[in-house]
């Protein structure tokens, strides 16, 4: 009788049991799921770094031997267009013309075009075998600002492009100086050429960004649009898509590269992994742009309308060549300190520019410059061969 009065409390007991553990598996799960399990674990043991691919070296999947020497697929090359980057968007080709790197070392190249400054270093980030870029065309500036953004791409400059000779202007609406600034409205892309301009332009009339109010803008070739519309009393940005809105409205001009023509740099980026397994195709880039770069600044009418068609907002892309004109090899090796003397070289802009993201905005410590080029490709192009 005993024994058969135990055993339902015995079915009982288990029922219940299983039922209790089943209830906790569940709330496990779904304290897992909302992030609870993850912020007690940290409160316990503190919280475990995030593992990225740029904490460790940039070629640890470059084949054992040189077997790979180029990609097989096209090679892709982000860009906001602008002067420098003409002879790039000329050698590379397009569905109508075979390009100079194809023809004349046999490497595809395809060039996408990016209006914000933002989404270039994105796609830098995935890479070209994930929907980005393998290599962009960035201001020294905006690499260096972005430097812990651009982590996991382990980025490596490889050349210098050109630059900015007035291509970057700061304009005010009924203003006249730069003191005028203080108290004004500034629009200008965050991080973008111009960004630093702006900063170097209150610089040299003893503002902060304290004194001024800052209006992101979404884009290059979006500081023309701001002015016209009365939005903002300023802009800093690119001179073919601010100069048309300034003479509609009456601005005046307060400043330019012009006025600082070692201020912006533009430099060719490539992801440290795609440098560290495909060296013979930067080199093949290298050379293709510094034929390119020759073959402009002799005749620029073929690159001006290449450019002309692919980014409109520059206005007269002559002008903009003229602006912001391709560099020689010899400017090169004055910039990275290879050979000859440059007034501003490429170590002392990139350390400026993040000691400045520093003091302004707190971020986390940037690269020694050495550490963010890669001119072995350069100097390989650079050193006669011999049979």
């Amino acid at each position: 009788m005993s024994e058969n009065l135990s055993s339902p409390r015995k079915r009982q007991g288990r029922w219940l049991l299983v039922s209790f553990l089943a209830a906790l598996a569940v709330a496990s799960a779904a304290a897992s799921r909302l992030g609870y399990v993850d912020r007690a674990r940290d409160r316990l043991y503190g919280r475990a770094p995030r593992l990225s691919p740029g904490d460790f070296p940039a070629g640890v999947m470059a084949p054992i031997d040189d077997v790979v020497r180029i990609p097989t697929r096209a090679l892709i090359i982000g860009v906001v267009p602008r002067g420098s980057t003409s002879a790039l968007l000329w050698a590379a080709g397009d569905a109508e013309r075979v390009g100079l790197f194809r023809a004349g070392y046999a490497i595809d190249v395809k060039v996408q075009r990016f209006a914000r400054e933002e989404e270039l270093r994105k796609a830098l980030i995935r890479g070209g075998e994930n929907g980005g870029v393998d290599l962009a065309a960035m201001p020294v500036s905006s690499m260096a600002m972005s430097a812990s953004l651009l982590h996991d791409a382990s980025p490596r400059v490889v050349m210098l492009l050109g630059r900015s000779r007035g291509q970057e202007v700061v304009v005010g609406r009924g203003i006249t100086t730069l003191q005028g600034l203080a108290g004004k409205r500034i629009g200008v892309e965050d991080r973008g050429s111009a960004w630093y301009l702006l900063l170097w332009s209150l610089s040299r009339v003893g503002l902060s960004l304290r004194d001024v109010k800052v209006v992101p803008l979404d884009g290059a070739y979006a500081a023309g649009a701001a002015l016209k519309t009365g939005e903002v009393d300023a802009v800093a940005g690119l001179l073919g898509d601010v100069d048309p809105a300034a003479r509609e409205v009456g601005a005046q001009q307060l400043t330019s590269t012009a006025d600082a023509p070692h201020l912006l740099a533009t430099v060719l980026v490539t992801r440290g992994d795609f440098a560290a397994r495909y060296p013979d195709a930067i080199r093949r880039v290298i050379r293709g742009v510094l034929d390119a770069n020759t073959q402009v600044l002799k005749d620029s009418s073929e690159a001006a309308r290449v450019l002309g068609s692919l980014a409109p907002q520059l206005g007269d892309p002559t002008e903009a060549i003229g602006a912001a004109p391709p560099a020689t090899l010899k400017e090169n090796l004055a910039f990275f300190g290879i050979a000859d003397e440059a007034p501003v070289t490429y170590a002392e802009l990139f350390k400026s520019a993040t000691e400045l993201n520093q003091k302004l905005f707190g971020a986390p410590p940037a690269p020694e410059p050495e550490d963010t080029a890669d001119l072995g490709a350069l100097k390989y192009v650079a050193t006669p061969q011999t049979p």
